[in-house]
C-alpha cells in the first residue's frame, strides 16, 4: 500500500495540495483577498458582500500586475484587460 502526503489548506478546506510551499502560497493569497476585501468593503460601503469577496480574490490572485500598475507602470493592466472573462 502506498502512501502520499496531501496538504490542506487552512483557509479552505476543500481544497488539497501535494506541495506544502502550493498550500502556504494558496492561504498567504487567501488572507490578502479577505484584507482586501475589508478595504474595498469600507471605502465602497454600497458593495455586497459577495463583489468584496469577489474582488478581492481576483486582486490577490493578480497581485503582481496591480503591484506593477502601484509601482508607476499603470499600463501593467492592460495585461488583466486582454485576458478572457472568467465563467
Amino acid at each position: 500500500m502506498a502512501v502520499e502526503v496531501v496538504y490542506r489548506s487552512s483557509r479552505d478546506l476543500e481544497r488539497l495540495f501535494m506541495d506544502k510551499a502550493e498550500a502556504d502560497r494558496h492561504d498567504k493569497m487567501l488572507e490578502l483577498a479577505e484584507l482586501l476585501a475589508e478595504v474595498l468593503q469600507k471605502a465602497v460601503p454600497s458593495l455586497s458582500e459577495q463583489q468584496v469577496e469577489e474582488a478581492g480574490i481576483y486582486m490577490a490572485k493578480n497581485r503582481d500586475v496591480f503591484a506593477k500598475a502601484f509601482k508607476s507602470q499603470p499600463d501593467a493592466l492592460s495585461e488583466l484587460l486582454a485576458e478572457q472573462p472568467a465563467e
